[in-house]
């Protein structure tokens, strides 16, 4: 038994309520408040992770109810393992400056810290809760926040958000409407006790429609296509900022809800041999990855062009769980925490780009990279981890998941993620070629932009940095962490 969960997730709540409340009164003590929150969520997240390592999986009962009858939290490795994701992501997220990622005018940022330490409170809840109703509380806690946050870029953010929140709400019905069989079938909405009771249910009608509606639900949200449809406009409008933590760590939750029900609820076998989920979620993704590949390198606009890379990166997210084997999900789970250093680096490099110089096409980019060395070496580092180059982080799980397909002589596979990678060198290159190689243009605002302040560099600069040191301990994240994840998997 441990409180480090529920530790976890107190200080998010609470700051978010006294944020939002002091910043009616003063933004800067919201920003205050803000990071202290997140700066003890994230102690509690690591001291979590230790002790996770250290002791194995740790419990704690809500109100003291043992489960089935209360609500159970629970710090396993694939747990603890996201919670430092998300809050360590967030921490950095909420130091980048409002005027840089929020496109600050006066009043607007009074409610953005409350409602973004809210977003990462729901995320929180969803990895560590091992209740099946309690993760839909927490499902539409993040969802709510983050269609409000959305709303924050202008007229077509409201739009945009406006289209995910009527996604979102047939996502999350779906999960309702699954967990709601998994309970006439089972008579429980504990994670483990449901493990128990479900395989002598396999074959009934009512547990195959749950697994299907729970998968199709958070295919909706993982944005795996062709269910990506509402991604595009929600993380090219919302604030840099926003976007940032969208793509960064929200949408890849859904992905660990995928990974939680094979593994924990529902079994390997089921999601594998009985129904030929992890099959189609396989080839969906491989499909995903091709056409956000595509549409990224027709993409002007910077942060579009950012916004159907996610939805290639997530594609491999999904190519990690259809392969279903230990190496593969290895590559998938890994992604998730390359992906989020990757795409929030990026999506910060957007906002510093637009506060400093508002172009946001990308022809108009040419000759930045003198202007602004130190962000654009960073962005430089996003992009060959984007690409797979060595020894970034991002060249690690493509590695893996090339393994896995070997593994399962899905050579398929293999091309989808060589061909992904060409197509994400031909737009992050274009780019790189702009910033470095082209003669400046003779735009006003290229020829006076300067190195942004450190407010906006050193967050940049730390997500950089972690892009290379994530590459160079991947063996040790590996082996420490995830392998205890995979174990449940069939190896042959």
């Amino acid at each position: 038994m441990s409180s480090l969960s529920i530790l976890i997730l107190a200080p998010l709540l609470l700051a978010s309520f006294l944020a939002t409340l002091v910043g009616i009164w003063r933004l800067t003590w919201a920003y205050i408040i803000t990071i202290i929150g997140i700066a003890l969520s994230l102690a509690a997240a690591s001291a979590g992770l230790f002790r996770v390592l250290q002791e194995g999986t740790l419990r704690h009962y809500l109100g003291g109810w043992p489960p089935p009858f209360g609500i159970e939290y629970v710090l396993d490795h694939l747990s603890a393992f996201m919670a430092i994701i998300i809050v360590f992501i967030g921490f950095v997220i909420v130091i980048y400056p409002p005027g840089a990622g929020l496109y600050h005018v006066p009043r607007k940022g009074v409610p953005m810290y409350g409602l973004v330490l809210l977003l990462i409170s729901g995320l929180i809840g969803v990895v560590v809760t091992g209740d099946l109703f309690n993760l839909f509380v927490f499902l539409e806690i993040y969802s709510l926040a983050s269609y409000a946050l959305i709303t924050l870029g202008g007229n077509r953010a409201v739009v945009a958000s406006f289209r995910y929140l009527v996604l979102g709400t047939i996502a999350g019905g779906f999960y309702l409407l699954g967990i709601g069989f998994i309970y006439f079938s089972t008579g429980t909405l504990n994670m483990a006790d449901a493990a128990q009771l479900l395989p002598a249910l396999y074959s009934s009608p009512t547990v195959v429609a749950a697994a299907a509606l729970i998968v199709i639900g958070m295919g909706i949200k993982l944005a795996l296509f062709p269910l990506h449809v509402w991604l595009p406009d929600a993380h090219s409008y919302a604030p840099p900022v926003i976007a940032a933590i969208l793509a960064a760590v929200q949408i890849e939750v859904a992905g660990y809800v995928i990974v939680r029900m094979m593994l924990t609820v529902f079994r390997p076998e089921y999601f594998i041999e009985i129904l030929p989920i992890t099959s189609a979620i396989g080839w969906v993704a491989a499909a995903g990855i091709i056409f956000g590949s595509l549409m990224a390198i027709a993409q002007k606009d910077f942060k579009r062009m950012l916004a159907y890379s996610t939805v290639a990166q997530v594609a491999y997210v999904g190519l990690g769980i259809g392969l279903a084997n230990p190496l593969g999900l290895i590559g998938g789970l890994l992604h998730i925490l390359n992906h989020a250093f990757m795409k929030s680096c990026l999506f910060l490099i957007a906002g510093g780009i637009r506060f400093q110089t508002g172009l946001h096409e990308v022809s108009q980019f040419a000759g930045l990279g003198r202007k602004m060395p130190l962000m654009m070496t960073a962005f430089t580092v996003a992009a060959l981890s984007m690409v797979g180059i060595p020894p970034t982080c991002g060249f690690f799980s493509k590695w893996y998941l090339i393994l896995g397909s070997v593994e399962a002589g899905n050579w398929v596979f293999v091309a989808v993620i060589l061909t992904s990678s060409l197509l994400t060198a031909v737009y992050f290159f274009r780019i790189l070629e702009k910033l470095f190689a082209a003669p400046p243009n003779d735009d006003e605002a290229v020829t006076k932009a300067t190195e942004p302040s450190p407010k906006i560099v050193v967050p940049i600069l730390v997500l950089a940095i972690g892009i290379l040191v994530l590459g160079l301990i991947n063996a040790l994240i590996v082996t420490r962490v995830l392998w205890p994840v995979v174990a449940l998997l069939p190896t042959g």
